[in-house]
């Protein structure tokens, strides 16, 4: 599992799927989202604004991230 740190309380889903490199713009971590790819706390997330907070645990292509 990978670690991604954040320096603010939360980070918005989008933002975060760029930031781990999985999404190379807002468009392409939208269409992965609608796509029912993206898991957040191991329940499938279809809003690229949910708000992702230290502790959460994100999974996109197989790939498992961290937030801290």
């Amino acid at each position: 599992m990978k670690k991604i740190e954040i320096d603010t309380e939360f980070i918005k889903l989008g933002q975060l799927l760029k930031l781990a490199g999985i999404a190379d713009s807002g468009a392409h971590a939208k269409m992965l989202i609608l796509n029912n790819e993206v898991m957040l706390n191991n329940v499938v997330e279809n809003q690229r604004g949910k708000k992702v907070y230290k502790g959460d645990i994100v999974v996109v292509e197989g790939n498992s991230f961290k937030v801290e």
